[in-house]
């Protein structure tokens, strides 16, 4: 008999960020400030998931220090080690385990309805790493072996969430028989749910307006790195594309002016005011003073978080000692979970 946790779910987050380097203003307003504000309403699970970051490139310029980087974010940030879990997915193997049990769970049709894939693979996809395309799997092993039940996704992630969903209905259903024999319950996994924290920041380039802040853009004028200092800020906050009128008075004024609608939505993400409170102070004045506004107030809010991650780069044995206590915390909860999945499939152990 397993002496897995039963069928009764507590409830956890768990939360992933790729270490890909370049961290920036999107990356932060759109998923780790979300962190922060999460581990004061749920236990948390922090994980860089370092597995996922090989299956677009393999050969990554430097994966140790791009997993130190989001790290010292999250700490920067106001992530809370001791309160939570924090470390990088490799350091505990039943994410990988676990994946191929589900690679064997999931179907094929279910992949191939995956949009991420087609866009992330583009016209070559039968060059694709075959990582690229079960990669859904793995993020619903990254979930499930912790049987959190809620998960923080934005538009881009809602498909992966619900194939996690039908991976872990699937499994239920298939070893029923299995589960109910072992005293685990009428079902082992949890059907995870997104977690929805109002409206998600979609912070877009400040070169172009209708495309999203990414570290693939060629100008690095495009983003705000987390690593950029107060001059180079409020530099490219000067430099960042406008269009020749006013600020308008109310939102409505910014439907089919991205740029001017990207600004008042940064804005507005960084001080927690709405666009209207924004607009009634800076509408019908010039870019030129809302950008110096918003440039005062990204320094405040972000040099902080520059000085703390330096800080924290400057020491990696610190972040490394984080990971590995993590990692020991996380897989305390992740072994007995993927035993009892041995158990449930038939696996001798």
């Amino acid at each position: 008999m397993t002496d897995a946790p039963q069928t009764t779910f507590e409830p956890l987050v768990f939360s992933g960020v790729q270490p890909t380097g370049n961290l920036h203003l999107g990356n932060y307003l759109g998923a780790i400030q979300r962190f922060v504000a999460m581990q004061d309403t749920h236990p948390c699970i922090y994980c860089v998931v370092d597995l996922h970051a090989i299956t677009a490139t393999l050969v990554q310029p430097d994966l140790v220090q791009q997993t130190r980087e989001v790290t010292a974010a999250f700490l920067a940030a106001g992530i809370d080690p001791k309160r939570n879990i924090v470390f990088n997915q490799s350091r505990v193997h039943e994410h990988a385990e676990l994946a191929w049990v589900f690679n064997c769970v999931a179907r094929l049709g279910w992949l191939n309805r995956m949009t991420q894939f087609k866009d992330k693979a583009g016209k070559d996809r039968e060059n694709a790493s075959t990582g690229l395309y079960a990669y859904p799997n793995l993020m619903a092993a990254d979930i499930l072996v912790y049987r959190a039940t809620h998960v923080p996704v934005g538009e881009d992630q809602k498909q992966h969430l619900e194939l996690a969903r039908d991976i872990a209905q699937k499994f239920n259903n298939d070893f029923a028989g299995r589960i109910a024999e072992l005293g685990l319950g009428d079902a082992f996994f949890p059907l995870p749910e997104p977690l929805i924290q109002g409206p998600a920041t979609r912070v877009m380039s400040l070169r172009d307006g209708t495309k999203k802040m990414s570290k693939s853009d060629p100008s690095d004028y495009s983003r705000i790195n987390l690593t950029d200092d107060q001059d180079t800020i409020a530099q490219k906050f000067r430099k960042a594309k406008t269009d020749p009128e006013p600020l308008p008075t109310e939102p409505k004024g910014l439907e089919n002016r991205p740029e001017a609608d990207n600004l008042v939505g940064i804005y507005a993400a960084l001080s927690g005011d709405t666009r209207e409170a924004i607009l009634g102070q800076y509408g019908g004045g010039q870019f030129s003073t809302f950008k110096q506004a918003l440039t005062d107030l990204a320094v405040t809010k972000l040099a902080p978080i520059n000085a703390e991650m330096k800080r924290l780069l400057a020491d990696p044995g610190h972040i490394d000692a984080v990971l590995k206590d993590g990692g020991e915390r996380a897989s305390a909860i992740a072994a007995p979970v993927m035993d009892a999945v041995k158990d449930v499939v038939g696996f001798l152990r």
